[in-house]
């Protein structure tokens, strides 16, 4: 079987992808970039606590909204086709994101990134089912692109910390135009064509309901967290959840459905599918408040902090690379697992540290991190992908895609919020201006903002009363977590068949 690859595409296979991972890096990394572009941002463009989340999770939430569209749109119209046009719009939003002189004008320009984005992850990922027809060679290939979408995500900050601190928070945008002018032109050039032979036509109504339900749900979600929730928001997420419901009674009936819900019936096919969510909540929160506690609770520059994040992305390079292998020795079951359980070990280690909270520990979590996050998606995508025929490809993909992306977005929404919620709830009794207490209790930004502003000692209280909240908040959010991510594991471990491995289709 290793032949029928060769065979079919020879030593150019490898190049293609080579152009798969270069685009799919690019995806990943505009998750998290924005991290340590926090601060500026906040100065130049003086955004509020609910437009700080915003600007960092409404890429990943619209992104996941529109996989499963995208997905199906791939098997019907061309993966290479969606997959080239998917990236030329992603190149021409991060000119929209990088002249923002707003902060509506950037969340704009993240819409557009994330839609391009949607158009780009499911053909990175099915192109690799069809290019790789070996079940062992297809899991390496799945193995390194598990590895650069995760190192995308964990390097963001390091690459947009460097970049920031040097050309401005706009150079990380600028950065993705150079890569998507090369890697368009190679990819039309090399990237094989692929359409599903019997796809029929698109239903544009399940499309609609799959991307309001995953939006108004998200909507509904973060609010909630944040505990500003109307009755607006009440209805919105009634509303996401009906159309979710509505979508998947469709897709049940239907004979060429946009997914095939009827793949959860297998137990390892959900478990993938959950720990992919779990995995990308847990590393996109933890990025993102790590992050902030790099720079405000201890002061280093945008490019400091970001080195300092890098045991994640050195430990999930290694971890994604070696999971092929852990899956042949021990099975999917024990992988998955594993994975989970170190991501729940890292949040336990973060909530258990003495406060004040040191970068030692903070270390050896990233790394905690790093090895699940690494395990848990790789293992997950290639479940996932080797449980579909080629022509369903983009089904799967979607699945993988949608609980990466929107895990990143829940992540931030949640456990941000969640963080957000608790600091407020601490910074009580300041020394500040009525009319900046609000700020000051918002967020950790706001109040370093008006702590620079105070005359001594008010400054150097409020800056110590944020930095004390910010390291409560932390703690008992990585409780919950870990709590969460525990639960989750025993339940993958349970889901997953004793002796299930990836050595073929299913």
């Amino acid at each position: 079987m290793v032949g029928d690859s060769a065979q079919a595409y020879g030593s150019v296979r490898w190049v293609m992808l080579g152009v798969l991972c270069a685009s799919l890096l690019l995806v990943a990394m505009d998750a998290t970039i924005l991290n340590v572009a926090l601060p500026s941002l906040i100065e130049d463009l003086q955004v509020g606590p609910l437009e700080q989340l915003w600007i960092i999770d409404i890429y990943g939430l619209v992104l996941g909204g529109l996989l499963i569209t995208t997905g199906a749109l791939g098997d019907r119209v061309g993966r290479k086709l969606l997959f080239i046009s998917g990236f030329v719009l992603f190149g021409l939003a991060s000119v929209v994101a990088a002249t923002a002189g707003s902060a509506a004008q950037l969340i704009g320009g993240r819409v557009l990134l994330g839609i391009g984005g949607a158009m780009v992850m499911p053909s990175t990922l099915s192109l690799i089912r069809n290019i790789f027809t070996d079940a062992r060679e297809r899991t390496m290939a799945i193995g390194i692109w598990a590895a650069v979408a995760g190192v995308g995500a964990t390097v963001g900050p390091i690459v947009g910390g460097f970049l920031v601190e040097h050309f401005g928070w706009s150079s990380a945008f600028w950065l993705n135009v150079p890569v998507v002018l090369v890697t368009v032109v190679v990819g039309l050039w090399v990237l094989p064509e692929y359409r599903a032979p019997q796809a029929g036509s698109l239903d544009w109504f399940a499309a609609a309901l799959s991307v309001a339900g995953i939006v108004c749900l998200a909507w509904g979600v973060k609010h909630l967290a944040k505990g500003e929730a109307s009755e607006v928001d009440w209805a919105i997420l009634l509303i996401g959840i009906a159309a979710l419901a509505w979508f998947t009674r469709r897709q049940l009936t239907a004979t060429d459905p946009l997914l095939d819900v009827r793949l959860f019936r297998n137990g390892a096919f959900t478990a993938a599918a959950v720990a992919t969510l779990l995995a990308m909540m847990a590393i996109g929160a933890a990025m993102f408040l790590i992050s902030l506690w790099l720079q405000y609770v201890h002061g280093y520059s945008p490019s400091q902090a970001g080195i300092r994040m890098l045991p994640a992305a050195l430990t999930l390079l290694t971890a994604s690379l070696l999971t092929p292998f852990l899956m042949e020795k021990f099975g999917v079951r024990a992988v998955l697992g594993f994975g989970l359980g170190a991501v729940a070990l890292g949040f336990l280690l973060l909530a258990v540290s003495p406060e004040p909270t040191t970068y030692p520990v903070v270390a050896l979590v990233l790394v905690s991190f790093g090895l699940g996050d690494g395990m848990a998606v790789t293992a997950a995508a290639a479940v996932l992908v080797g449980a579909v025929p080629a022509d369903r490809a983009g089904q799967a993909g979607a699945v993988e895609e949608t609980n990466y992306e929107v895990g990143v977005g829940f992540g931030v929404a949640l456990l941000g919020s969640l963080h957000a919620r608790i600091f407020s709830q601490h910074m009580t009794g300041l020394p500040v201006p009525a009319d900046r207490l609000d700020q000051a209790s918002g967020s950790i930004g706001g109040a370093a903002e008006v702590a620079g502003d105070l005359p001594e000692p008010a400054g150097d209280e409020l800056a110590h009363a944020a930095e004390h909240a910010f390291d409560v908040a932390l703690t008992t959010t990585s409780y919950i977590s870990a709590a969460v991510v525990a639960v989750v594991a025993v339940g993958t471990v349970w889901l997953v068949p004793k002796g299930f491995r990836v050595t073929g289709d299913h």
